[in-house]
């Protein structure tokens, strides 16, 4: 019964926020509280939230100062010549775009943290997806995929998990499997290039000058930012608006919205070229390399895990307004700009911790796990490696890590070693489903990426997901080939 249950809250919730009937926030918390009455432990819902928003609250804590922190580091131009190199790079190219999407996505997702590899790269490439009028759908899903391929890094945390839950080392884990994560970021890349080839199908290639919104032979915007002191006329939240304005007909088909819509995606388009704005108040070019130490810093302490990772950012946000915006009304000024995104984010990761707090309590997710793994055939045991690859897709997207490494793969791992599989290949096969894991509704950080790039969740996941399994699958495939699963 609780895993007709457990399935059939999933499947409502993920039905609810695709058809858009109701908001991801809303759905996170009625949705299992519905369910929980159902089971009959409506009098433990109390327990069962407050246990789960306990156990997520160090993230949104993470994310509140996380996205204040590199919402001062965009005010003040950090990413500014990131954004022109790639704009030069791509030239204007849709292709190119979300390639280059792809790439930054894989760079930056080396520090180990999804969160804030999305801010980085929504960051540098939402001005040009709008400027261009791309699909955003399209930036996250590829930043998602990407993210996924290389969040299974050792200090990524999935491959710590299964090191830990199966008493085996991190890098006998992953070592092996890097040939198969190669070819599975080579198919994201590949990919990019396919999805961006239809977008300049849809829309042509620009000039570098058009893509900048200025005349030919105008001076580019970097060689006024050299001269510039930072004085200007642009009000001070022009940055912040440029990454906070909502998407202008961002539906992956490429299909535009009503008129109103069309008017706030041509006000979007003029905020979002002002992160290339020379004369914006809020550009610190003088402190730039200041803020540059300062994020590479806070980078390192960050893969070193010196100290905790929510200490590290509200540091870190603490120091960047102090040194940037030495004035009181200035800071209070920068706090405000970024206060929409920290709000739906953090309240984004509360909403989710409902949703886990009972799918968790009520004992679903452990009936889920047990229903299917007793599914699966004695004949199937000398191949419990692929078995556990292909659980790892949906059981990595429907609920946590945690969930999943400590409660799910040593079961799988015990039926494999009746069979003379290795737990070592358990636990690479386990690591499959990470593509398609950064893109499910229990991972904090997918509400970033969506959140700071305006898309609907639930159009982001009807996008996805079909190309996030089937980069799982790659990897699989690559794994058997190899000989490493």
């Amino acid at each position: 019964m609780l895993t007709i249950l457990g399935f059939g809250m999933i499947a409502t919730f993920l039905v609810l926020i695709m058809l858009k009937k109701m908001s991801p926030m809303a759905a996170l918390v009625i949705v299992p509280a519905l369910f929980c009455v159902l089971v009959g432990k409506g009098s433990h819902l109390g327990d069962y939230v407050l246990k789960g928003i306990g156990s997520l609250a160090p993230t949104a804590a993470m994310l509140m100062f996380a996205i204040v922190y590199f919402g001062v580091m965009i005010d003040v131009g950090l990413f500014d010549p990131i954004v022109r190199g790639i704009l030069r790079f791509c030239k204007a190219d849709p292709m190119r775009v979300v390639v280059g999407t792809a790439v930054l996505a894989a760079i930056v997702s080396l520090d180990g943290d999804g969160s804030t590899t999305f801010m980085i790269t929504v960051s540098a490439m939402v001005p040009l997806y709008r400027r261009l009028k791309m699909s955003l759908v399209i930036m996250t899903g590829v930043a998602a995929m990407a993210n996924g391929v290389m969040n299974t890094l050792p200090w990524g945390g999935p491959t710590a998990r299964a090191a830990t839950a199966l008493k085996l080392d991190a890098g006998d884990i992953f070592v092996p499997m890097i040939p198969a994560l190669a070819v599975g970021l080579l198919f994201v890349i590949g990919l990019a290039y396919v999805l961006g080839l239809r977008e300049r199908k849809r829309l042509g290639v620009l000039t570098l000058e058009q893509a900048l919104g200025r005349p030919d032979g105008e001076p580019e915007p970097e060689q006024a930012l050299i001269a510039s002191a930072g004085a200007g006329s642009t009000a001070s939240g022009a940055a912040s608006e440029a990454v906070t304005g909502s998407a202008s007909g961002a539906a992956a088909d490429g299909h535009t919205g009503d008129a109103g819509d069309a008017q706030n995606g041509s006000r979007e388009d003029d905020a979002s070229s002002e992160i290339l704005d020379p004369r914006r108040a809020t550009l610190r070019p003088r402190l730039y390399w200041f803020n540059a130490a300062l994020t590479v810093a806070l980078l390192t302490l960050l893969i070193c895990q010196t100290l905790p990772i929510p200490v590290l950012f509200l540091l870190g946000a603490a120091i960047a307004l102090t040194v940037n915006f030495p004035h009181m009304p200035d800071q209070k000024a920068r706090i405000a700009a970024h206060a929409e995104n920290v709000l739906n984010v953090s309240g984004m990761v509360f909403a989710a911790a409902v949703f886990t707090g009972v799918l968790t309590g009520t004992g679903m997710v452990e009936e889920m796990a047990r229903t299917v793994v007793d599914a699966v055939p004695d004949a199937m045991g000398p191949h419990m490696g692929l078995v556990t690859g292909v659980l790892s897709i949906p059981f990595t997207y429907f609920m946590s890590n945690d969930g999943f490494y400590f409660g799910i793969v040593p079961i799988l791992a015990e039926a494999g070693a009746a069979h003379g599989v290795s737990p070592l290949e358990i636990a690479r096969a386990s690591l499959v489903g990470q593509a398609l894991h950064m893109s499910s509704p229990l991972v904090p950080a997918v509400y970033v990426l969506v959140g700071m790039a305006k898309v609907e969740f639930g159009d982001h996941t009807r996008f996805t997901v079909k190309w996030a399994a089937l980069t799982s699958l790659v990897v699989l495939g690559a794994g058997m080939l190899f000989g490493i699963i």
